[in-house]
């Protein structure tokens, strides 16, 4: 069995190029005791990958080069030598951008396609909403009658923290680039308010969204939307910083508006709470009320959820560009083989 990968072939500089990346084709060892083939179904695309791609010092080791680039994906077994996985299940595995793997069994949770769409395991009921959940209320902790503002509101993270926040009493206010997304966080996702950061007049509509000022910011994205955003913040008001996609790509410092002291100045004046997080350290205390609260959110149409899904695993580079551009609405997935569940 043979299986096509997408390796790093250079740590990109700035935005990622087709250079950066190389396609081989290579032959896959032979089944061991305790393993399965996985053929995958859906490759996850999400941000963190790209600082994965740099040399940086990070919460997370880089790759290498020569390495298979990592990602989430859905995969079914198409042959097995474990006796807890059979031909045909399907699986939440972590092959990254490959067509097939070799993988020991115990590394790997099963999927139950009558549940719900095994896509999902990926986006609104897998890592991208378990971070949306955890974040907003472990760190966030909204009130009934708060206000809960998040950038990048149209992405699988985004767009369930506003649901969320909603759920448990609070108002929610998302941030979004372009006048489709927009429209989409208010009749698809139910924000309370929608807002383009690429207005003109964004600043005056922040405030004017704002009125009581912001008691939760869940900053996906950093920069100019950031800023204004921190100028709005309450006494007391809480900052789960998941993400700085803004940056991501950036290859010099990138410019501010807000300086170090102005912004410890209002951390301090305003006794905020600013809390950097990365998913799994909550899965432990997280993890069960996590499946058991959106999995019925989610069934029950409390929380909507959009997938962009993109053909062929030849397009996963492109589509990777797109994510850090913003390109995408909802969950970004390579389809990489048939869905047998479709």
């Amino acid at each position: 069995m043979e299986t096509t990968q997408i390796r790093l072939a250079a740590y990109p500089v700035g935005e990622p190029k087709d250079s950066d990346f190389e396609t081989v084709t290579v032959d896959l060892p032979e089944l061991q005791e305790g393993q399965v083939l996985l053929r995958s179904v859906y490759l996850s695309l999400d941000p963190y990958m790209r600082g994965r791609m740099s040399q940086a010092k990070s919460y997370a080791a880089s790759l290498a080069l020569g390495d298979v680039v990592l990602g989430g994906t859905v995969c079914e077994v198409v042959e097995s030598r474990a006796e807890n996985r059979k031909v045909g299940d399907l699986v939440l595995a972590f092959i990254g951008w490959q067509t097939h793997a070799v993988v020991d069994a115990r590394q790997m949770k099963g999927l139950d396609p009558s549940v719900a769409p095994v896509s999902t395991a990926l986006g609104v009921l897998g890592m991208p909403g378990f971070t949306a959940y955890a974040g907003l209320l472990e760190i966030g902790k909204p009130k009934e009658g708060e206000t809960v503002v998040v950038a990048a509101a149209a992405g699988p993270v985004g767009s369930a923290v506003g649901q969320i926040a909603r759920l448990k009493g609070a108002r929610s206010v998302g941030i979004a680039g372009g006048e489709e997304k927009v429209r989409l966080l208010r009749e698809h996702f139910g924000f309370d308010v929608a807002l383009d950061h690429r207005s003109p007049t964004f600043a005056d509509d922040l405030e004017a969204a704002t009125p009581d000022g912001v008691d939760v910011y869940f900053e996906n994205v950093a920069g100019p939307v950031g800023e204004a955003v921190l100028r709005r913040t309450n006494t007391y008001a809480r900052v789960p910083v998941c993400g700085l996609v803004a940056n991501y790509n950036a290859t010099s410092a990138p410019e501010s508006s807000l300086s170090f002291p102005a912004f410890m100045n209002l951390v301090l004046s305003r006794s905020l709470t600013v809390r950097g997080f990365i998913q799994d350290e909550f899965t432990q205390s997280h993890g069960a009320d996590f499946a058991r609260e959106m999995g019925q959110w989610v069934s029950e149409g409390k929380v909507a959820y959009l997938e962009d899904v993109v053909d062929g695993l030849d397009n996963a580079v492109d589509a990777f560009r797109g994510l850090l551009t913003g390109r995408n609405v909802g969950k970004l997935l390579v389809k990489v083989g048939d869905d047998p569940t479709l």
